[in-house]
């Protein structure tokens, strides 16, 4: 092309026919030269549009997938009515080891009735959070390798309790999944029976002959483990600087309610002070709410379990339930609590509060003194009340151990979090598309 045009600039001026001719002709052919140019330059991104839309994760319901399974119904009810499928939302890869119904009817889970907290805290500890596929279960080292569960992110399993260790026997080609803890306390370990689902790289469903209690539970004696008795109203006025509280909590009726909640697994109360309650905005008039929505703020400001100080500055699974959630459903009226500032932040989603004091501590009643009335959202409003948070402490995780078992082979969706309400977008794997097509074709 090029001495195609040198040679037309040496014979014609640029005024003559010939010349204007020839400079169409070149234009011509360069366009028709150019047109794969164009086409391979727009590849890339009719690639990356298509990439993008076959890596949509489905929205994944943990008791949709066992519904198929009647064998199961007993241990999908659990996931429901616990709400530990609610917890499942944030997770991107699991493996649950689900109990069928002859064995967990057999279970004292279900005939000796103890506290939902601690069904819940059973059902957890049967949800590893790391995807295993059937092959993957065939690589585990006979000495085992832990394996975090639900139950250890929320904080309660004492030491790496919250861990399983997965063992495999290739002589009778078995997997054994055991508590890591030496005692004998049964049942503490279960087998793999069989693989009944698997969405690779997000969630493997396998069927155990056997119930795994964690360490430390003993469901026996926590359905009849006496309540401390504590004068709930009383230990607030004994405090000081909470009478307010103490006054509103005994005209609503709710603290015998808190107070026949002591036994099983506790409770832990966060009671605002008497300046939190002068400090309150006109936009959020506590004491003109009904009766009803005032239970529920009270409420709000409970959990039902026992923490104390020391586990709420570690605690891992941020977001928790409350009494209220309890009364009004799964994933409402819920507290994410995280440290601040080296102390225990507590985030209604309008209103950020900070523990000052311990009023009381003794398992299994935790009472402590916070700087704000905890106003719930869905009541209040997200826009009620707009703060500025301040930077969270991360929390270090309990265990470190190390890289993942299975090396370059571990699934590229391995991470856990799981937006299991629609489809959500693969943007990591489409970066990576994007830097790739880019290298490639420009």
């Amino acid at each position: 092309m090029s001495d195609f045009i040198s040679s037309t600039s040496e014979s014609s001026s640029p005024s003559s026919p010939l010349h204007l001719e020839q400079i169409k002709m070149a234009v011509s052919i360069s366009a028709s030269i150019s047109i794969p140019v164009h086409i391979s330059n727009i590849t890339p991104l009719i690639t990356l549009y298509l990439l993008l839309h076959t890596t949509l994760i489905s929205a994944v319901n943990i008791t949709h997938l066992l519904s198929p399974f009647p064998d199961l119904s007993d241990f999908s009810d659990l996931l429901t009515t616990t709400t530990v499928a609610t917890d499942l939302s944030a997770r991107t890869s699991l493996t649950l080891l689900a109990v069928p119904n002859p064995i967990l009817r057999s279970s004292d889970l279900l005939r000796r009735n103890p506290p939902s907290s601690s069904i819940a805290d059973v059902i957890r500890y049967h949800i590893l959070l790391q995807y295993l596929s059937p092959s993957d279960l065939h690589r585990f080292p006979a000495s085992g390798k832990l394996i975090t569960t639900l139950f250890q992110t929320t904080g309660r399993a004492t030491n790496d309790f919250g861990y399983v260790n997965v063992t495999f026997n290739s002589q009778t080609n078995t997997t054994v999944v055991r508590s890591p803890a030496a005692y004998s306390q049964q049942p503490n370990s279960a087998t793999v029976i069989s693989n009944i689902k698997t969405l690779p790289y997000n969630v493997s469903i396998y069927t155990v002959n056997s119930l795994i209690v964690p360490y430390g539970f003993d469901l026996l004696a926590s359905e009849t483990r006496p309540p401390l008795g504590l004068n709930i109203s009383k230990a607030l006025i004994d405090g000081h600087n909470f009478n307010v509280v103490a006054s509103i909590l005994a005209a609503s009726g709710v603290v015998q309610e808190f107070e026949s909640d002591e036994g099983g697994a506790g409770i832990t109360l966060f009671v605002p002070t008497d300046d939190a309650f002068a400090d309150l905005p006109v936009t959020a008039n506590f004491q003109s709410l009904p009766a009803d929505k005032k239970a529920d703020v009270l409420r709000f400001h409970v959990l039902h379990s026992y923490y104390p100080l020391g586990s709420l500055q570690s605690i891992v699974n941020p977001v928790q339930p409350t009494l209220a959630t309890e009364d009004k459903g799964a994933g409402s009226f819920t507290l994410n609590i995280s440290r601040v500032n080296g102390s225990v932040a507590i985030n209604t989603g309008i209103v950020q509060a900070s523990v000052t004091q311990t009023v009381f501590d003794q398992n299994p009643v935790a009472i402590f003194g916070i700087s704000r009335v905890l106003l719930p959202k869905e009541i209040f409003g997200k826009n009620a009340i707009v703060e500025d948070a301040p930077p969270v402490d991360r929390a270090p995780s309990p265990v470190d151990f190390g890289p993942g078992l299975f090396g370059p082979s571990s699934p590229p969706g391995s991470r856990e979090e799981l937006s299991s309400n629609g489809m959500v977008w693969s943007v990591e794997l489409g970066v990576l598309c994007i830097g790739l097509l880019l290298y490639v074709f420009v």
